[in-house]
């Protein structure tokens, strides 16, 4: 009983606004089915090769960092509330378009335009985030809209294991494309933008460019590392589950929805107990990426086919430890900066890993093979540990 009171306890506080954004994200990230199969449907529907299929991915990051850069500007400009609106709709109206492009160049170009619509969204929602919750609640706020897009993620490719399996792929893109629509005139029904401005959002003078600020540039670079081997789980990862122990798309999206449940079950109350602690930011920061790296080595030391699980669930955790605390970090440095242009540098931190994380596991895949690939994404975890260790030592 008193976890559950504790459960309960960890929601209370939250402002109105977070509920709302947290359902729109909840509902859009349900229907993201398109993205954790994306290897696959390029492969055994499309037919293309491992390399071909990390080009196209490099399109996709290649479009993500646009899309964050872009989304950042238009925060800055014409506010996150008309940003997020803009890249909801026009995105659905792009995951629908792109079941029917099927060269290699009108994929690397339509992946890659679609991606600048969606990741435009990202940089408004982080400044959303500051625009509508209080400070003392911007952690357990970041975490709940968290736990709305993994609780979507959850339940989005597990149906869409379904969907491939009873229907097609094309469906797929039809559910992704209607559900992000949706979410972009809920998101027009639910939120009022006047309530984030009047109330809550910090009128900068003079505000200062996170390009300047050299310790928040080596952060990230941090997060790039992080994200470069993060990444894996959704390209190289499902293959890796396919070739190697033979598991079919339902069982692929049923292993990648117990990260969803997991964070659903356990991520608010564990960030809630963590900031009752005398226990730095950076700290956290640091054991969620070791965990992360432990759960690449993991496959490497056994062949048994449950540690999959146990390797899930080691990123898993140290997912739901590392990145509610780097966009605090983030958060936090950019006060008296450029809300927009800081969140969307911490954006393009994981969009850069799209260009480079997909393409350079699916190749090292091919030339080297997954034990390789593995030992690889751990290392750079590695390194990501001893920036965030300067960072922290720097601060101290």
């Amino acid at each position: 009983m008193k976890f559950f009171k504790f459960y309960a306890d960890s929601f209370k506080g939250l402002s109105r606004e977070m509920w709302y954004l947290s359902i729109i994200m909840f509902i859009n990230r349900a229907g993201a089915m398109v993205i954790p199969f994306l290897s696959l449907y390029l492969t055994k529907s499309e037919g293309y090769s491992l390399p071909q299929v990390g080009w196209i991915m490099s399109a996709f990051g290649i479009g993500s960092v646009i899309g964050a850069w872009v989304g950042g500007q238009l925060t800055d400009t014409i506010g996150h509330y008309k940003t997020m609106v803009l890249s909801l709709i026009l995105g659905g109206l792009g995951f629908i378009g792109l079941q029917y492009l099927h060269t290699f160049w009108t994929l690397v170009i339509g992946v890659g335009v679609v991606m600048i619509f969606v990741d435009s969204f990202r940089p408004a929602a982080f400044t959303a985030i500051n625009a509508y919750s209080k400070p003392e609640n911007k952690t357990r706020s970041v975490t709940l809209l968290r736990l709305a897009i993994n609780l979507g993620f959850s339940m989005g490719p597990a149906l869409g294991g379904l969907i491939i399996t009873s229907l097609s792929y094309s469906g797929l893109f039809w559910v992704d494309g209607v559900t992000c629509v949706i979410a972009g005139f809920l998101l027009i029904k639910l939120l009022d933008p006047k309530t984030a401005r009047e109330e809550h959002q910090e009128v900068v003078q003079h505000p200062l460019s996170p390009y300047k600020d050299f310790t928040y540039l080596w952060f990230i670079l941090a997060i790039i590392l992080f994200s470069l081997a993060f990444v894996q789980y959704f390209s190289v990862m499902p293959l890796f589950y396919t070739n190697i122990y033979a598991l079919s798309e339902d069982e692929i999206g049923l292993l990648l929805a117990l990260n969803g449940l997991v964070i659903f079950l356990l991520e608010m109350p564990l960030i809630k107990y963590l900031e009752t602690k005398a226990v730095s930011v950076l700290t956290y920061i640091i054991w969620g990426t070791i965990l992360t790296a432990f759960s690449f080595l993991i496959l490497n030391v056994f062949s048994w086919i449950g540690v999959l699980i146990i390797g899930m669930l080691l990123m898993t955790v140290g997912e739901m430890i590392a990145f509610p605390f780097t966009n605090k970090f983030a958060l936090d440095r950019a006060k008296g900066g450029k809300m927009g242009a800081y969140m969307a540098l911490y954006s393009i931190s994981f969009s850069i890993s799209h260009i480079f994380g997909h393409n350079t596991g699916m190749n090292l895949v091919s030339n080297f093979g997954y034990t390789a690939t593995w030992f690889t994404m751990a290392a750079l975890l590695g390194i990501a540990v001893l920036i965030f260790l300067s960072i922290k030592l720097k601060q101290r």
